[in-house]
């Protein structure tokens, strides 16, 4: 199974999370895109696109506008986006981003959680350089040679992959609503399931004792409990 299996698996996994943490997320994404510029999403192409993906997400609409009335009445909240990079069982490897208003507590929560579970926090580069930032676009609607003529003639270079009648194409991280946009103009109502920047492992590896599946799915775990936790991505082979 290829790189498309392994991120539709990752992406399942992050909308099976509690409901309040992926509001949690989206409330302060939706904040900072806000503050960013024009709290209006009419206004603000960022912030339309963040809302986007929120109400993919079913983020309830009155959270949304939560978030965006927050960032217009002046309310200052010091967000700060900050990479945490880990090894975990047998040579699994593990990055962790995260949106903090005190990075000293993140930083200690994230670390506790490496160490209850017996794994390693590392230092900054010791694992990303692992990862390939991505965009990732995972549809149906459209044949392997659609999407190819799709992406040529808006000259767009991606790579593509097909798993049955689902296609995910593969792309600078730059080009995430170019792709999409000559997706939709190929096709108006074709299904976008996944449509984000992530960071993908050159190389996956697969847990074989029943041990180091059960330490690295608590350190998962313990990890997506803490608010401050925006995205996990790891190379571990999913079952």
């Amino acid at each position: 199974m290829g790189r498309a299996y392994e991120v539709r698996k990752a992406a399942m996994a992050k909308t099976a999370m509690a409901k309040t943490k992926v509001y949690s997320r989206f409330g302060k994404e939706i904040y900072l895109a806000a503050k960013s510029g024009v709290p209006d999403p009419e206004m603000n192409v960022n912030l339309k696109r963040v809302i986007e993906r929120a109400k993919k997400a079913q983020v309830p609409a009155d959270i949304i506008k939560r978030a965006i009335d927050k960032a217009a009445s002046g309310t200052q909240d010091a967000y700060t986006s900050v990479r945490y990079e880990g090894f975990g069982p047998g040579a699994s490897t593990i990055i962790v981003d995260c949106l903090t208003d005190n990075v000293n507590r993140t930083v200690s929560e994230v670390r506790n959680c490496f160490t209850k579970t017996k794994n390693k926090m590392g230092v900054s580069g010791s694992v990303s350089f692992m990862y390939k930032s991505q965009a990732i676009v995972s549809f149906t609607g459209l044949s392997e040679d659609e999407t190819l003529e799709a992406l040529v003639n808006a000259d767009i270079d991606a790579d593509i992959e097909v798993d049955e009648d689902i296609v995910t194409v593969y792309g600078d991280p730059t080009d995430l609503y170019r792709i999409k946009q000559a997706l939709e103009d190929a096709n108006p109502n074709i299904k976008i399931d996944i449509e984000e920047i992530t960071m993908v492992p050159l190389n996956y590896v697969k847990l074989e004792s029943e041990e180091d599946k059960a330490s690295f799915q608590k350190l998962l775990d313990m990890l997506n409990e803490l608010d401050d936790v925006q995205e996990i991505y790891h190379n571990v082979e999913l079952d």
